[in-house]
């Protein structure tokens, strides 16, 4: 199974940051967070990644063309320009990075990765939120029902719209603005979608959340799977300063992967 990350928006409520870069390649522990987004799906056997770029989606494209030398031992003979990889690269990802264009909406770039994604279930994610959600649980909420697309349901207060839930607590039954502050719950993203979900998207401005969602819910066809652990977004520097603080604990909530040996940015911090 694939997982997908839209990772092409502006982040504009993140600008001391994203001017630079796009919003999840800002780091958090001196690593991306769509790094530890990727972690997590790893560590539930999901190592195929297709990332959904836009905004400046070629500083995504150099980070992992130079993931291994940021990773790993290297010897470098500078008269025949032979390069001697020390040790092996623990992750074993396979990513493919699209570029969907600067202002493609988040269907819209979906559906641009239709080649990618028109033949099995797949997940899709934000490159911006962290959970310890369990992917594995998710994914056999999915497959027990016959809905196109399963979202995960989080608890978040403050400034989300928030879901109505059916009685099943399995069925997303339509949005309200009530807060989450008053006991609603929020789209937290981590999806499961079958790929009938791209039929319902009309282009490149469409926004997924918006009428695609909406024709899921009249067809019932959009299911939820209820998390009530962390879940945090990065959508303000606040956000970013929180997720920092977690992980400066030494155990942060998301972080349910085990550190590999050679994991040599993971040594050189706890080091220094």
């Amino acid at each position: 199974m694939k997982a997908v990350f839209l990772a092409g928006g502006f982040g504009t409520r993140l600008s001391e940051e994203t001017s630079i870069m796009p919003k999840p390649m800002v780091e958090i522990g001196g690593r991306p967070i769509m790094w530890h987004i990727m972690k997590m799906y790893a560590h539930y056997g999901i190592r195929e990644f297709v990332v959904l770029g836009g905004y400046k989606v070629d500083f995504i494209r150099s980070y992992f063309l130079n993931y291994r030398a940021r990773s790993c031992d290297v010897s470098v003979d500078l008269t025949t320009g032979n390069v001697e990889w020390l040790d092996a690269c623990t992750d074993d990802w396979r990513i493919t990075i699209l570029d969907t264009g600067i202002d493609t909406m988040t269907g819209g770039r979906m559906l641009r990765a239709r080649h990618l994604l028109a033949e099995a279930p797949f997940c899709l994610t934000y490159g911006d939120g962290v959970s310890d959600v369990n992917i594995g649980d998710v994914i056999a909420s999915h497959d027990r029902s016959d809905k196109w697309c399963t979202l995960t349901a989080v608890s978040q207060p403050g400034r989300y719209g928030a879901l109505r839930i059916g009685d099943d607590l399995e069925t997303v039954q339509g949005f309200s603005e009530k807060g989450a502050s008053e006991g609603g719950l929020i789209n937290g993203g981590f999806f499961v979608c079958d790929p009938m979900v791209l039929t319902q998207i009309d282009g490149d401005n469409t926004v997924f959340e918006a009428e695609p969602m909406n024709r899921l819910i009249e067809r019932d066809k959009l299911g939820c799977h209820i998390h009530t652990g962390f879940w945090q977004s990065m959508d303000t520097l606040r956000d970013k300063h929180v997720l920092e603080q977690h992980w400066a604990g030494g155990v942060p909530p998301w972080k349910i992967w085990s550190e590999a040996p050679n994991d040599k940015i993971a040594q050189w911090r706890r080091s220094a």
